[in-house]
């Protein structure tokens, strides 16, 4: 969900812009070997803020890893915690189907978290399939409301 949340911020500040120069690519004498694809082609600054927001989803991801809430795997939990290691112990696993439950629930957290990532990788098949930019797709998928 955070990675939506920054490719619409990011789409949304392309079209208003608010990413000063977003086509122009970074400087290599101010950001050094950061601003390197391959070789000596540089990344433009556009591409670097979607770089600095998926970082930042995938810090997110990995502290959830490191210090798991007690309805995830317990595969990382302490046995000593008691009754968050015994809950997370009881907790059967999701499987591919989860049972829909109203409200705030952990079964809805699941689904909601497995639609965002099929809407990631449906964003990313349409992008390389129309040979456009994802800032794109999401802007025709929201009826050009974003820019």
């Amino acid at each position: 969900m955070f990675g939506w949340f920054f490719i619409i911020a990011t789409a949304y500040a392309q079209g208003h812009n608010l990413i000063p120069d977003a086509g122009l690519p970074l400087n290599f004498k101010e950001w050094g070997t950061l601003a390197t694809i391959s070789g000596k082609q540089t990344i433009t600054q556009e591409r670097a803020v979607v770089l600095i927001a998926n970082l930042h989803c995938f810090m997110i991801g990995l502290c959830a890893t490191i210090c798991p809430l007690p309805f995830s795997d317990p595969l990382l939990l302490d046995p000593t915690q008691g009754e968050m290691y015994d809950r997370a112990m009881e907790t059967k696993p999701y499987g591919v189907f989860i049972p829909m439950k109203t409200g705030l629930t952990e079964e809805a957290e699941m689904m909601n978290g497995r639609m965002a990532m099929f809407g990631l990788v449906a964003l990313i098949v349409c992008s390389c399939a129309q040979n456009k930019p994802m800032l794109d797709v999401v802007n025709e998928w929201a009826g050009g409301l974003i820019f």
